[in-house]
């Protein structure tokens, strides 16, 4: 039996030997699309785990339960790398209202960014000033903003096909805003939700108070981006109008926590490394299925896909499932620091953290040759309408493996609707899609098979491409 097993693996082997490019991808798609597992381990961990905020019992749950599905592919290496991690908990649900004169309010949708501290026990209620920018705040000065809430109101620039440009144009408004408003003597901040949708849901995401000392630091909090519109509406009618919220936040001493992290040995050159992976942690509004639930079991199938395709890697490629992305990048910076510590060589990183959306295409930190070599590959993704090829950043939790010689890719998916459930209580399993979630597999898996084949050399890659 044992005979018959080693000649059908060699058979395997030297079948995926004698494939085309495009029939090596041409298997991948169709053993995602059929026989995909991404979309299952989705089910369980959106469904069955749910929220996974760094420290809490779900990303506990989520770190053994992502351990033992890998276990179960067969890898050569399968084990749970330590980290530190922040512990920030939200408390009861946050509470706001408009206050137009005394007596007549309007209750608005809010909720408290990762990282705030809480309102006094009976809630703050101050009058309001809207700003759109730190510039203006500066020019309104401390005479203007002590003593009140600061709400800072500029928008997603929605002529921005490139979603992520409209959501870094005005995201430090949020990150920054607190820390910014409290130099002027401001005791809250109110900040518009980061989504291009109208709807009433707010958007949490982290925050910052730099060096302020704890006694100085203000509650911070985001605001559904209808009940901004609102708000500026009656700002704009009324400018003496006031604010209250109340939000039961706390930050805790930091926890034990860990990266999860699967390895297949290459055969030919096992001490070049190339990984994939998404973080484990999310937000704790919805159950994080957009982010990062898709990366992480789109980035588990792409180990699973390549055995699946008889695939045997010729180096050494891991799964790592990142913790601590959302608020303090620890996985991500933990990785880096064992890789450095043990001289690992990182030829090739990939992350998906851009939601389970259609795939599009990938953009690339790398040299221009290693650029070339990239381009040089269209063609393959092409049948699969993926045609989006550009330099530019890749994720945060790879970012900080970055070298002079290796290369840094992100999935890029379609992102006209990512930010509709962006840190939002809709970021929900019944929001993905099957067939989009296991397309974004196979596309990784691709475009590593692609990197493994040919390593980061664009002159022997573009040479071996001709053969």
């Amino acid at each position: 039996m044992k005979k018959i097993l080693s000649i059908a693996m060699a058979l395997s082997t030297l079948l995926t030997v004698a494939q085309s490019d495009e029939e090596v991808l041409k298997t991948i798609y169709t053993q995602s699309l059929t026989n995909g597992k991404s979309y299952d381990w989705l089910n369980h961990l959106s469904n069955q785990i749910g929220s996974r905020l760094s420290g809490s019992l779900g990303a506990e749950k989520a770190v053994a339960y992502t351990k033992e599905e890998l276990e179960t592919l067969g890898l050569d290496k399968v084990w749970l790398q330590p980290v530190m991690v922040p512990r920030w908990v939200r408390g009861a649900k946050e509470y706001a209202f408009i206050e137009s004169e005394r007596g007549k309010t309007s209750t608005v949708n809010i909720c408290a960014l990762g990282g705030s501290v809480a309102t006094p026990s009976l809630g703050l209620k101050a009058p309001i000033v809207e700003v759109k920018n730190f510039q203006e705040l500066e020019a309104l000065g401390t005479e203007n903003i002590e003593g009140k809430i600061v709400f800072f109101n500029r928008p997603m620039q929605a002529d921005l096909i490139i979603t992520f440009e409209a959501y870094g144009g005005c995201v430090n408004q949020r990150y920054s805003g607190a820390v910014e408003a409290a130099k002027y003597g401001a005791v809250g901040v109110i900040v518009r939700s980061m989504n291009l949708r109208q709807d009433d849901l707010p958007h949490t995401g982290s925050m910052t108070y730099g060096d302020l000392p704890v006694e100085k630091r203000i509650p911070s909090a985001a605001i559904s981006t209808n009940d901004a519109n609102l708000l500026s509406t009656m700002l704009t009618l009324k400018k003496d109008i006031k604010f209250y919220f109340k939000q039961n936040c706390k930050q805790l001493k930091d926890v034990l926590s860990y990266n999860v992290i699967g390895q297949i040995t290459g055969s030919e050159f096992p001490d070049e490394y190339m990984i994939v992976g998404g973080h484990l942690d999310s937000w704790d509004l919805g159950d994080g299925s957009h982010d990062d639930g898709a990366g992480v079991v789109q980035s588990m199938d792409v180990l699973r896909l390549l055995k699946e395709s008889g695939i045997k890697p010729k180096r050494s490629i891991r799964v790592v499932l990142f913790m601590n992305e959302e608020n303090g990048l620890r996985g991500g910076k933990k990785y880096a620091e064992e890789a450095i510590k043990k001289n690992e060589n990182h030829i090739f990183a990939l992350e998906s953290d851009a939601g389970g959306f259609t795939p599009r295409g990938f953009s690339f930190d790398c040299s221009d040759a290693a650029f070339d070599q990239v381009l040089s590959w269209e063609s393959l993704f092409k049948p699969y309408l993926i045609h989006y090829f550009e330099k530019g950043g890749s994720g945060a939790d790879v970012g900080p493996l970055k070298s002079e010689t290796n290369v840094l890719a992100g999935l890029r998916p379609d992102s006209q609707r990512y930010f509709d459930h962006h840190h939002a209580s809709n970021d929900t399993f019944d929001a993905i899609n099957k067939r989009e979630l296991e397309l974004g597999a196979a596309t990784m898996t691709s475009l590593v098979y692609l990197f493994d084949k040919y390593g980061v050399n664009p002159i022997n890659a573009s040479k071996e491409i001709k053969k």
